[in-house]
């Protein structure tokens, strides 16, 4: 039964659940489909994984989705399978074959040595099957006509790259790496520095910011429990950005910071804040130096 075809009553619902999402569909329909079990107004995932990708996609819902863009800007991990001897026009293996070259003899050292190349801040030129556009058009549509237009190399950022295993002809890696970087181009990249061509196999995400996957947490596994077990598994509304210092909002104030009027407060100067009135979270501000409390996204809960 799908979302569109199904009438449900919607109700106010916020939290952040941390989908562990399958191979085979596209990341809005992943949470189109978390939204409909939940019964939530509105969601919004939190940086896709294309179909053939798996693995963690956390999915804000009501009130969460304020937060959204702090973990659509942090770093990710990720686990990835790169087949060498061909590459595809797509950078993986839903593509077609477009290069062949045989694969030189493989040593760990020899690994080893071209991975390092790519830790740090690096150039990256984005492939044109993305959902980046150009003059409104998505490039994946240019793409799919056999249309090829030059991108501009954009600046990414690989904190670490670990090789967990290879083959003659394939190898896996852990990659941790920051937003905006497109592990189909670097395992295209990396198998040429190898001396070869190559695309991705497999790609699954191990972690987003401060979120770890828990295998366990999949669309089937959300439809055998009840609806009170499904909140259950909600994160607090606040969850993206739980790492920023929490404060009180000042006695009295509580009513005021919600319709975004900013407060004096005696507090160490923040850049960034998620204030509190007791238990419940009020939203994001800013500390100044003049010590007051600016709303930056408001709650409604």
């Amino acid at each position: 039964m799908s979302a569109k075809s199904s009438k449900i009553q919607r109700r106010h619902i916020s939290g952040v659940f941390l989908l562990n999402k399958p191979l085979g569909i596209s990341s809005n329909a992943a949470l189109q489909r978390v939204r409909w079990l939940f019964r939530a107004e509105k969601g919004g995932h939190t940086g896709a994984l294309d179909p053939l990708a798996s693995g963690l996609l956390p999915i804000c819902l009501g009130e969460a989705t304020k937060f959204s863009h702090f973990l659509l800007d942090s770093t990710k991990r990720y686990y990835t399978t790169i087949q060498l001897g061909n590459s595809t026009t797509t950078g993986d293996v839903e593509g077609e074959v477009l290069l062949e070259q045989a694969v030189p003899e493989l040593t760990e050292d020899k690994i080893q040595a071209v991975l390092k190349q790519f830790l740090g801040n690096i150039q990256q030129i984005p492939p044109m099957y993305s959902a980046l556009k150009k003059e409104g058009r998505a490039l994946y549509e240019l793409a799919r006509k056999g249309i090829e237009i030059e991108r501009e190399a954009r600046p990414i950022h690989i904190e670490n790259i670990q090789l967990l295993a290879f083959t003659a002809n394939s190898i896996t890696l852990d990659v941790t790496c920051s937003k905006g970087t497109y592990i189909r181009v670097l395992g295209e990249d990396i198998a040429k520095a190898l001396g070869t061509f190559g695309h991705l196999i497999y790609l699954h995400r191990i972690q987003t910011g401060q979120f770890t996957l828990n295998p366990e947490f999949t669309i089937e596994y959300l439809e055998s429990l009840t609806e009170q077990q499904r909140e259950a598994l909600l994160l607090p509304v606040y969850a993206p950005i739980a790492h920023f210092p929490k404060v009180q909002v000042p006695e009295g104030r509580a009513a005021y910071f919600s319709r975004g009027m900013e407060s004096n407060i005696e507090h160490v100067a923040a850049v960034q804040v998620v204030v509190f009135d007791g238990e419940k979270c009020l939203g994001l501000a800013e500390i100044t130096e003049k010590k007051r409390l600016v709303p930056k996204r408001v709650l409604n809960l």
